[in-house]
């Protein structure tokens, strides 16, 4: 006797269509859309950042990235923006592999490749067909930032942690001020469990 292919029903292919067009973000799909993003800023930020301030990876180091603000971005005093931008990508790739400040730190280095792009890569367009890049490598970092800075580092992360240890410790009075359900009574709320009456 032949297997007969099953026919998915329609309410399986309801459901998997609800998932591919749903627009409203789930924290799952959330915290699996900002991790690879987090590896990949910290990584290429910490390549950047510690070649600027330190010389590691063959980078530049201070002198010579201090001479390149000065001539080509026009940056002046070279020195201070080379330790400025250093500190900036290094520091702001240590906050996001840890998870700390994600945001901040991400807003910091959004405004570091803004600008990148002003200062050097705008004016060789979109794809520079000369030594000298265009400016896509900066839009993609900075856009790749405002990832971050929109949905923050995710659950894997230290802000996660201490925004769950803030939102357990309520101050006293402030839940009934503000109208707004305890901590404890959004935790019961999450298990299913009934409120409190008032």
């Amino acid at each position: 006797m032949a297997a007969t292919a099953q026919t998915p029903r329609p309410g399986r292919i309801r459901t998997l269509m609800a998932v591919l067009f749903r627009t409203e973000p789930s924290v799952l799909g959330t915290d699996v859309a900002v991790v690879p993003v987090r590896i990949a800023l910290v990584w290429i930020f910490t390549y950047y950042g510690a070649g600027k301030l330190f010389g590691w990876f063959n980078g530049p180091g201070i002198h010579r990235t201090a001479i390149f603000f000065s001539n080509t971005a026009h940056l002046r005093p070279g020195g201070f923006f080379a330790v400025l931008g250093g500190i900036i990508e290094f520091g702001a790739a240590l906050a996001l592999a840890l998870g700390l400040a994600s945001r901040l730190a991400a807003l910091a280095l959004f405004g570091d490749q803004v600008m990148a792009m002003i200062t050097v890569s705008w004016v060789n367009g979109i794809n520079s067909l000369s030594a000298t890049p265009g400016y896509e490598f900066n839009l993609a970092l900075a856009v790749m930032a405002l990832v971050i800075v929109g949905l923050g580092a995710g659950r894997l992360s230290l802000d996660a942690l201490i925004g769950r240890h803030l939102s357990s410790t309520d101050p006293p009075g402030s839940a009934a001020v503000a109208g707004e359900p305890s901590a404890i009574e959004r935790d019961r709320t999450r298990s299913g469990a009934d409120p409190p009456p008032r």
